[in-house]
């Protein structure tokens, strides 16, 4: 025999303790497992799965769903609110989250620095991405940028008259969502502050002897080894500003005005299934949003290999 295949039949044959090694009882591990699963399947899959076959059907949440083929399908061709909602998104998400990359790159470069109390600002800066997203702050924001809000007072105090209501004007009130949308940059900001701190300070130090200013260090060293961090963010704000909902959803009091103005996707998408209860029509939709977000997803991904650098 070899001396591969001794080896072979060694490994076959390990003893521990002078007894044959019995294969690892998976048993446990299953059962840890079982909880994630069973969420998997009842949370994600299966609610997916039933969420396809009624976008086909005609229904009401009462009755039982009628087979309908592709009307649903062929509704959102014609349905000018529905257009009009994806309008509204695509403007949020892309203007509001490079505005807000942009902001929390500037503060993670800003923290970088080494300044005093890195812990406490980080933290205070940190805060908003937790309460962004909250029923209580969507409230306080629309009352700030109301017609009596703290914004308007402030103008009237240097002299400003006439201010309109910021949330109740139709072409202001969607840019009030996206500037609450920018100040939640807590969570990128975390994350491009922790790509800042793997940089090499060589590299900078290098740059400086050759004389480089600060900003051409910035554009030349941390641009590009930041690149990666910024790609990272970028997928994750897109998805996540497409799935928004709450800050609309109260600003606008659930209806998406003033004159559709801030009629988001989903919130168009919560008015057809448990408003109306169209749900057939509100699953379409649901399966059309996740097309839209795995398309720019997968051209995100397409174009990074024209951006984004890898040291490897």
């Amino acid at each position: 025999m070899s001396a591969l295949g001794e080896l072979a039949s060694m490994a076959s044959h390990r003893t521990k303790g002078g007894a044959r090694e019995k294969h690892p009882d998976n048993k446990a591990g299953l059962i840890f497992m079982a909880p994630w699963l069973i969420g998997l399947l009842a949370i994600t899959v299966i609610p997916m799965i039933a969420s396809f076959a009624l976008s086909f059907t005609d229904y009401s949440l009462i009755a039982a769903p009628k087979f309908n083929g592709l009307d649903n399908w062929i509704e959102m061709l014609h349905d000018r609110r529905l257009h009009k909602s994806l309008v509204v998104t695509f403007t949020y998400v892309f203007v509001g989250t490079p505005l807000q990359l942009i902001a929390a790159l500037g503060l993670a470069i800003l923290l970088n620095q080494g300044m005093k109390g890195l812990a406490f600002y980080r933290s205070v800066f940190y805060l908003p991405s937790l309460l962004g997203g909250s029923v209580a702050i969507a409230i306080l924001w629309r009352q700030i940028f109301g017609a009596g809000g703290l914004v308007n007072q402030l103008l009237g105090a240097i002299g400003f008259t006439d201010l309109p209501g910021w949330v109740s004007n139709p072409d202001t009130a969607l840019w009030t969502i996206i500037l609450l949308h920018v100040w939640t940059f807590g969570s990128p900001m975390i994350i491009f502050l922790a790509g800042l701190r793997q940089i090499p300070t060589m590299y900078y130090e290098a740059a400086s002897m050759d004389g480089a200013s600060k900003w051409h260090q910035f554009v030349h060293i941390t641009l590009p080894l930041l690149t990666p961090i910024i790609f990272f963010n970028l997928v994750l704000q897109i998805i996540g500003a497409f799935q928004s909902f709450t800050q609309a959803f109260v600003v606008s009091g659930g209806t998406g005005g003033p004159s559709d103005s801030t009629l988001f996707y989903t919130l168009y998408l919560y008015q057809k299934g448990f408003a109306q209860f169209d749900m057939g029509y509100a699953s379409a939709m649901a399966w059309l949003l996740l097309l839209i977000v795995a398309a720019f997803t997968a051209i995100n991904f397409v174009l990074s290999k024209f951006w984004v650098f890898y040291d490897d």
